[in-house]
């Protein structure tokens, strides 16, 4: 935790540069697709978001 705090002190002055992790995704893009995911649940009927919701599920417990 120290470490942390004496990292964000070198950096509020300068000494040390603020790395910003880019993950190769445009930011518009990833709002957009946000977006998208929303407007396509509120498209859907009851029944099929139930249907996909159950094959996640499938999925994800699924024994290898």
């Amino acid at each position: 935790m120290i470490g942390n705090a004496v990292r964000v002190m070198r950096i509020a002055t300068g000494e040390e540069a603020d790395d910003i992790v880019d993950d190769g995704k445009d930011p518009a893009a990833k709002a957009l697709g946000a977006k998208g995911g929303k407007k396509r649940a509120e498209n859907m009927t009851p029944e099929r978001r139930a249907e996909i919701a159950k094959k996640a599920a499938e999925s994800r417990w699924k024994k290898d």
